[in-house]
């Protein structure tokens, strides 16, 4: 059985909140194919609710996370019964409102004092990215869209399957604070993922951990990701 198919185990029943990021010795050339051992290597998490807590079976999403002292990759496994792409998609710049259309998030923070502020990572099934640097308490929100995190995206869609994988490859040097490039072993971060599927009047909104709101930018609902 594929890795992003297999049930969650009791340890991971037992730790609903938290993401066990696995180190990497060394970092890959990025990709897309779950198949790859990289992958393999991971404790993945399972999102299969709606934002407000909902059972969505058929649309249970895989996330695999790895890392290395400068890098933390992502991986989402995303099934589909419809996709709802952008008709003039582009991947060599950011997409500015990319949610509107398919797509999968994950919003990361370390200070765990300031929780209103964290980094937002996109990536659609076209390969489409945007990522944001959010401050909900700063009165110039909007600036965090110049924000440019240097991150990397592949993603890639098995058609017959009706499943789109994508994956994200982010520089710790976006995430952690000013004068750390690097990570170690026992970092903890805040962190949420999500993902939107669907035309707007079919629309899914996924959670890993539901906010309970309308907006997924409801910091006080994140779990945790911390590097083993």
């Amino acid at each position: 059985m594929p890795w992003y198919k297999a049930p969650p185990t009791a340890a991971q029943l037992a730790e609903a909140a938290t993401v066990h990021c696995v180190h990497a010795d060394a970092g890959i050339v990025l990709t897309a194919d779950p198949n790859e051992d990289f992958w393999k290597g991971a404790q993945p998490v399972f999102m299969d609710k709606d934002r407000m807590g909902d059972p969505l079976p058929d649309l249970r999403t895989a996330i695999a996370t790895r890392w290395t002292a400068t890098h933390l990759y992502v991986m989402f496994v995303c099934p589909y019964d419809a996709l709802f792409l952008n008709p003039t998609p582009k991947a060599n710049a950011d997409t500015w409102q990319l949610w509107l259309w398919d797509v999968a998030e994950m919003f990361i923070g370390w200070n765990f004092d300031k929780i209103q502020a964290y980094k937002e990572f996109e990536i659609s099934p076209l390969g489409e990215w945007l990522d944001l640097d959010i401050d909900l308490a700063s009165p110039t929100r909007g600036d965090g869209m110049k924000w440019n995190s240097g991150f990397e995206v592949v993603a890639q869609i098995d058609h017959p399957k009706k499943i789109w994988f994508g994956a994200m490859k982010i520089p710790f040097s976006a995430i952690l604070p000013a004068g750390r490039t690097t990570a170690t072993a026992g970092d903890k971060f805040r962190v949420n993922f999500f993902r939107s599927q669907g035309p707007p009047k079919k629309r899914n909104m996924l959670a890993w951990q539901p906010p309970m709101t309308d907006t997924f930018h409801t910091p006080e609902k994140f779990g945790t990701l911390v590097l083993m």
